[in-house]
C-alpha cells in the first residue's frame, strides 16, 4: 500500500531525526546553505528582521544567515524534534525553537520579513500549495528564500539504473521554470540553478551517505530493488566516474 502524505512525512521526520552524523556528513547541504545566505544578504531586509526558518537541520543555513545579516528575531524549526534539539545546542542563538511541519505552518505564528529554508522543500508533497500558504505569512516587502533539489539531480545514479533497465527512486524534481511558476500572484521570482558535484568512493558509499544524512527516503510508490538488481546498478555506477551531481535550485520569492 502506498504511503499517505502524513505517513510519508512521519517517515521523513524519523529518518532525519536519526541522522546523528548529519553535521559532519552533509557537505553539499553546507555549501548550498552558504550560497543561499549570500543571496539573502542582497535582499533589502529591515533592521533586526523577523525570520522563520523551516527545516533547520543542525543549523547550516541559520549560521550562514546570521553571519551574513547580523541580529534577527528568529523562529527556528524542523519537522524532526531531534533536529530541533541539535540545532538548539549547536547554535546557541537566542531564538524561538519549534517543531513545525513546513507544509502546515499555523497562521497564528504571525508574519515574517523572511522565510528561509535550506534543502528541505524537496520533501514537500505539495510544494506550490506550501509556498502559497507561506506567502500569506510575509510582511509587505518580505521574501521566501529557499534551496531545493532541482531536475537533473543525482543524474549519475539515475543513468546507472537506466543502463540496467531498472526503475529509479529519485523523485521528479522541478526545473527552473517550474520553480519560478510556483510564485503566488503578486510575488516576483528569481531562480538560479547550480550543480554541486561530490566524488564518491563507490556506489555503496553514496547510498550509505544518503541514509547517514536522513535523505534515503525514495519517491512515493517506489519499491526497493531486489539485491541482485541493486548490485548490478552499483557495479555500473562504480565503472563510471564515481561522482554524483546535486542540481540545486536557489529561489527568491519577493512580496511587493
Amino acid at each position: 500500500m502506498a504511503d499517505s502524505a502524513p505517513r510519508r512525512r512521519a517517515r521523513i521526520a524519523a529518518a532525519f531525526g536519526g541522522a546523528d552524523s548529519y553535521e559532519s556528513a552533509a557537505l553539499v547541504q553546507r555549501e548550498a546553505a552558504d550560497r543561499l545566505a549570500g543571496r539573502i544578504a542582497a535582499l533589502s531586509l529591515p533592521r533586526n528582521p523577523r525570520i522563520l526558518e523551516l527545516g533547520c537541520g543542525t543549523g547550516f543555513l541559520t549560521r550562514a544567515i546570521d553571519r551574513a545579516i547580523g541580529p534577527a528575531r528568529w523562529t527556528i524549526s524542523d519537522v524532526a524534534p531531534a533536529m530541533v534539539d541539535r540545532a538548539r545546542v549547536a547554535l546557541g542563538l537566542d531564538a524561538d525553537y519549534r517543531v513545525i511541519d513546513g507544509e502546515a505552518v499555523d497562521p497564528a505564528i504571525g508574519r515574517f520579513d523572511l522565510i528561509a529554508s535550506g534543502m528541505a522543500f524537496q520533501w514537500f508533497a505539495d510544494l506550490p500549495g506550501a509556498i502559497a500558504r507561506l506567502a500569506a505569512l510575509l510582511t509587505p516587502g518580505g521574501a521566501i528564500a529557499f534551496s531545493t533539489m532541482a531536475e537533473g539531480s543525482l543524474v549519475e545514479w539515475a543513468e546507472a539504473l537506466a543502463a540496467e533497465r531498472l526503475p529509479s527512486g529519485i523523485p521528479a524534481y522541478p526545473g527552473a521554470a517550474a520553480l519560478a511558476a510556483m510564485a503566488p500572484a503578486g510575488l516576483t521570482a528569481e531562480v538560479a540553478i547550480a550543480d554541486l558535484s561530490e566524488r564518491q568512493a563507490d556506489a555503496r558509499t553514496f547510498l550509505h551517505g544518503l541514509k547517514t544524512i536522513g535523505a534515503g527516503t525514495a519517491a512515493p510508490g517506489y519499491r526497493p530493488l531486489p539485491p541482485a538488481a541493486l548490485r548490478r546498478a552499483m557495479a555500473r555506477f562504480d565503472a563510471g566516474p564515481r561522482r554524483v551531481t546535486y542540481r540545486i535550485g536557489f529561489c527568491l520569492l519577493r512580496a511587493p
